[in-house]
């Protein structure tokens, strides 16, 4: 088959815009539930216009058959066409206008009948019944036709049977009141159709403007786009309803926020707990590229509203930018100091010369001595007091970017730290972050310093680091540790506010604390306790028993 001749099958069937097939099946159903509620009406109509007309005939032969001057009438009169008993049936039929009124003798012979030549002669139907006494009750075809007819027995005055009174209705009477009926009763299920169409119409427009004007297959494939859009780029989507509700999770958002399939239908705070994560997705934060960290990642937030009065929210993972980020700024302070080191290592070194030249040797020699004397004195207090490798190095380069800076970083007289950490790189972060931000504090101040104390009780580590800055006032003591928030500048390469955060967020981890306070001469002093840092210590072998394992061996 041909792609032309396709297409014009696909036009002369069932229309393409989903509205239109909308409405052509609601006009459809419609029609069919109005069909079926006619003849439903028009079936037993019938039979209750059946009905009516029997018991219309046997209620006028029951009043007939109640005159006692007829069943007299009956007996003591011949059959003729100008008796009384013709006479009083014919006025009966007139008055009811009813097809006949017949009234028999017990052998069946008429006494009365609208065709006069027909009285004397025996009636065309089983009258047997209502000469037993029974009251009858059908529609049956008679020398005058079909007719709906009613059959009473005829007593005398003592209550003995003498004959039987016969009523019919013409059927076509019946039948007319019918056909009567049925215009109306289209005229009623045409009304109602029209009003189903004109609702199915309005239906159909405000469904087209929904779903803006779209074929089935349209929508099928919008969704098949839509679910591998959503599943397939790196970005997690969050969508929401208008009570707050995750009614969708893409995979990513899956991953980044730690959730699962059973997050879907509750609400934020009830998937995410409380927090500022929960709080940026419900918009209860707003503004744009939100910071928000949850569990180790760092996140970047934004929200869009919807018409329907929900919200779609997308999470971009930052946590890899940010390490790099914060590398850049080390590197950066690190080369600065390698720079001003170079610069003042030329200036040690021109002064060296001008010594070495006015031949003042026994100056020169000490001159050198101070200068490496220095510097060695700085790595060696940081080695003796701290034992692990990564922090040591980070605080003595610390020390240099602070020296450059017009810092002095020292350690405090209670430092002691053995090599036995459980999470190098975590309290790493930690020192690093809280001495970064104090350098920044008290840079470009007068008798800047700086004091880190790195202290060991049992597992727990404490970390305290104090400032000579301008402090942090009360009310932001609790706020500085939230994402996002900072009072510096932000730079062109990263976002503010995720250091104390991270901070916080390690030491909760590990079940610990951070705080802040007030140092002892003025400036901050943060406190981080880390419950679990250490690693228990390794029992030692005795002298003795090692002796004694190396006699066993050498025995051997």
């Amino acid at each position: 088959m041909s792609p032309a001749s396709l297409t014009r099958r696909l036009r002369l069937g069932l229309p393409r815009r989903m509205f239109a097939q909308v409405l052509l099946m609601q006009v459809a159903i419609a029609a069919g539930v109005a069909v079926l509620a006619t003849g439903l009406f028009l079936a037993p109509l019938s039979d209750q216009l059946d009905d009516q007309a029997m018991r219309r005939a046997l209620s006028i032969a029951q009043t007939t058959a109640a005159q006692p001057q007829i069943a007299e009438d009956l007996v003591r009169t011949p059959a003729t066409a100008g008796g009384p008993v013709q006479r009083e049936a014919e006025r009966i039929r007139a008055a009811t206008r009813a097809e006949y009124v017949v009234v028999m003798d017990r052998r069946g012979v008429r006494w009365s009948h609208p065709t006069a030549r027909e009285i004397g002669r025996l009636v065309s139907t089983d009258p047997g019944q209502a000469l037993a006494g029974h009251e009858v009750m059908q529609i049956d075809d008679g020398t005058l036709g079909r007719t709906a007819r009613g059959k009473v027995p005829l007593r005398d005055g003592d209550g003995r049977i003498v004959g039987a009174v016969s009523v019919g209705i013409a059927y076509d009477n019946v039948r007319a009141r019918l056909l009567h009926a049925i215009p109306g009763l289209f005229a009623y299920a045409g009304g109602a159709l029209a009003v189903g169409a004109l609702a199915a119409w309005l239906i159909s427009r405000r469904l087209q403007r929904q779903t803006r004007d779209l074929a089935f297959s349209d929508i099928s494939a919008l969704l098949a786009e839509r679910e591998a859009m959503l599943h397939g780029i790196r970005e997690g989507v969050v969508a929401l309803d208008r009570t707050g509700r995750i009614r969708l999770l893409n995979d990513e958002a899956r991953r980044l926020l730690g959730l699962g399939d059973e997050a879907v239908g509750h609400s934020l705070d009830e998937a995410l707990g409380t927090g500022r994560t929960a709080d940026v997705l419900a918009g209860r934060v707003t503004g744009t590229d939100l910071l928000t960290v949850r569990g180790q990642r760092v996140l970047v937030a934004n929200r869009m509203p919807t018409d329907d009065g929900g919200a779609v929210a997308t999470l971009r993972d930052r946590t890899e930018l940010e390490q790099l980020s914060r590398e850049l700024d080390s590197t950066r302070g690190l080369i600065d100091a390698l720079r001003a080191q170079d610069h003042e290592h030329a200036n040690r070194m021109h002064t060296l010369l001008g010594l070495l030249e006015l031949e003042m040797y026994d100056d020169a020699v000490e001159f050198v001595g101070e200068v490496v004397g220095d510097h060695r004195a700085t790595a060696e207090e940081v080695a003796g007091r701290i034992q692990d490798p990564l922090l040591a190095a980070l605080l003595v380069g610390k020390a240099t970017v602070a020296a450059e800076r017009g810092v002095a970083l020292r350690l405090s007289e209670r430092t002691g730290l053995p090599d036995r950490l459980v999470d190098p790189q975590g309290l790493v972060t930690v020192v690093g972050n809280l001495v970064d931000n104090a350098l920044d504090a008290v840079a470009g101040t007068a008798h800047a310093r700086v004091e880190v104390e790195l202290r060991a009780d049992g597992r727990a580590a404490t970390l305290t680091v104090r400032d000579t800055g301008p402090g942090i006032p009360v009310e932001q003591r609790e706020l500085i540790f939230t994402e996002g928030w900072s009072t510096k500048q932000r730079p062109a390469h990263r976002e503010r506010g995720i250091g104390l955060s991270l901070v916080r967020r390690l030491a909760e981890r590990q079940g610990g604390t951070a705080r802040v306070g007030e140092a002892a001469g003025g400036g901050a002093e943060f406190t981080v306790v880390l419950p679990e840092a250490l690693a228990r210590p390794e029992p030692a072998l005795s002298t003795r028993g090692g002796a004694h394992t190396g006699a066993e061996e050498e025995s051997r």
